[in-house]
């Protein structure tokens, strides 16, 4: 039996940490360290220590529960135990370590299996899967790329809104500030205060589903959907497929499961591995949904390696023309991660001038790089 592999524990816990916060959890700097801190005072990596130091420290909300536990049974699935169920046990026992035991088989054998698997050997492949190029992945990784895939999220930059909501600091609320006084019965109160609400702004995908695009485009449209239908993201997002035809496909997406959604995308999408028209493609953007608002203040991500098979002017000028409306354009290109690469394609040197940010779209990490670009983050 192969012995299991040397591998960089911390690395591949703090990668876990990454992957929590791609799906929307405040897993920061201070709870990874608390994290670490205690799976060291713990001193095992066995798998049930680390869901619930994980659960312990990395969560901070009972929303994030939910997500904790759908990436953690996704980046530590390569190797589960027999007869364990993918999600963690719903509720801890009062023991200093438990372990779940499972049917025909003791609990000192279960124990025993934990520890000849340590948890970081198996999410070693998972660390490793962030950083493999997408379109290079056999059919097991592909199917690990699908699994953490949907426990992604997607949030816009936040903006400052015309609304006023309740703050401990800002400007006096009169109107609560009155009401309390009232309800003393006209004796001094404490000053309430008021502040400028935020909400997330619009995100808009326009993704490029055209031949060159066909080892991304399953990666990337499972993208799209976690970003339209995360969990943990109230961001309005719009999804569109452009190659010789433009297809608004955010009614496809609004399928909870990822495999029944991009069943619906490909029925609807007519022009699926064919040619590139970008520059034709984003004026009917513009001038179909754009223009009347769609674009208008939003984060606007194209996904796409930049092969114009039409007029490069017309394409330099449509991305002008969006980069006026949008917040931020920004590009992501799966063939920017390639040795020696230069955007010398005539589409890609036409778009760059109006791009605000152009990053990478070959894996998985370089998805979660995009997806901080896309909340505000320089993408430097």
């Amino acid at each position: 039996m192969p012995a299991v592999p040397e591998v960089d524990a911390t690395a591949v816990l703090v990668g876990f940490a990454r992957a929590l916060r791609a799906a929307g959890v405040a897993a920061g700097p201070d709870r990874v360290q608390t994290f670490l801190g205690a799976l060291e005072l713990l001193g095992s990596e066995v798998r049930s220590d680390v869901y619930w130091a994980g659960r312990l420290t990395l969560c901070g909300s009972q929303d994030d529960l939910e997500r904790y536990d759908r990436v953690f049974a996704a980046y530590f699935a390569q190797h589960p135990h027999p007869g364990e169920r993918a999600r963690p046990a719903p509720a801890p026992k009062p023991v200093p370590r438990p372990v779940a035991a499972q049917a025909g088989t003791s609990p000192e054998r279960d124990e025993e299996d934990a520890v000849a698997q340590p948890a970081a050997a198996l999410a070693s492949s998972a660390e490793v899967l962030r950083h493999r190029d997408m379109a290079e992945l056999n059919a097991a990784e592909r199917a690990q790329l699908r699994r953490l895939l949907a426990a992604f999220s997607l949030s816009g930059e936040p903006r400052r809104t015309p609304r006023l909501r309740p703050a401990r600091r800002g400007g006096v609320d009169p109107r609560r500030t009155v009401r309390e006084l009232l309800h003393r019965g006209g004796e001094p109160a404490r000053l309430r205060y008021r502040a400028p609400a935020t909400k997330p702004r619009r995100v808009v995908l326009l993704l490029d589903v055209s031949g060159s695009m066909d080892p991304y485009a399953d990666a990337l449209l499972r993208f799209a959907h976690a970003a339209a239908h995360g969990s943990s993201s109230r961001t309005p997002t719009e999804v569109f497929t452009i190659g010789t035809r433009l297809t608004r496909v955010t009614r496809e997406m609004t399928h909870r499961d990822p495999d029944a959604a991009l069943a619906a995308v490909a029925s609807a999408v007519p022009d699926w591995s064919g040619g590139t028209r970008l520059g034709e493609m984003l004026r009917g953007f513009l001038d179909r949904w754009g223009q009347r608002g769609t674009a208008r203040g939003a984060v606007v991500v194209v996904l796409s390696d930049g092969w114009e098979r039409g007029d490069p002017a017309l394409l330099a000028a449509q991305m002008r023309r969006l980069h006026r409306l949008a917040h931020r354009v920004v590009w992501a290109n799966p063939r920017k991660a390639r040795p020696g690469y230069e955007p010398l394609a005539a589409g890609m040197a036409a778009a760059l001038p109006s791009v605000d940010a152009f990053v990478e779209g070959h894996s998985l990490g370089a998805l979660e790089r995009l997806a901080a670009v896309v909340r505000g983050a320089s993408d430097a």
